[in-house]
């Protein structure tokens, strides 16, 4: 795929399929079988005949916790709704680079490359997030040291400044 308008949609689709599981990200089986274009059951069989290329840290199934969780994300559907009969799988993103060996199409080679690129630009906005949170409780820090040496930094300018923080924080 170009990184001309086609991509975009197939990048933001991309970046809400990834998923936070077991302190990792990861998708699930039946999202990159969309993607890829093809019946969940058939990605799962083509990862059945090469489970050597996936270890536990490129893929996992999910548990009962696992399933809880993603369920109150409203991410899986809730039982009785037309569900599976089996537990989903999560890929990794070791897991899905391992796929395009596994899915050798034309597709799949190109998803994947579009994958690998969102799962690094989420990997940046985390560390991004992370430094802002970490300066902006420098700054948070500063102030209240500022506000403590000033006798007449009015309490009222104070309590603004700390719903300004918290507003941030929210973003």
């Amino acid at each position: 795929m170009s990184q001309g308008k086609t991509s975009i949609p197939v990048q933001s689709l991309i970046g809400s399929r990834i998923v936070l599981l077991r302190e990792q990200r990861a998708m699930l089986d039946s999202d990159l079988a969309e993607l890829y274009g093809v019946e969940t059951r058939v990605l799962v069989q083509a990862v059945k005949r090469n489970l050597d290329r996936f270890p536990g840290d490129f893929m996992f199934q999910l548990d009962s916790q696992d399933i809880a969780a993603l369920r109150s994300q409203s991410v899986i559907s809730k039982p009785g709704r037309g569900g599976r009969r089996t537990a989903p799988y999560a890929f990794t993103e070791q897991g899905v680079a391992m796929l395009s060996s596994v899915l050798n199409s034309p597709r799949a080679i190109a998803i994947n490359i579009e994958i690998m690129r969102t799962f690094v630009r989420v990997r940046e906005l985390a560390n991004t997030q992370s430094d802002l949170a970490k300066r902006l409780n420098e700054l948070e820090e500063k102030t209240e040291v500022l506000a403590l040496q000033q006798d007449n930094f009015a309490h009222n300018t104070r309590a603004q400044l700390k719903q300004v923080f918290e507003a941030i924080r929210e973003l």
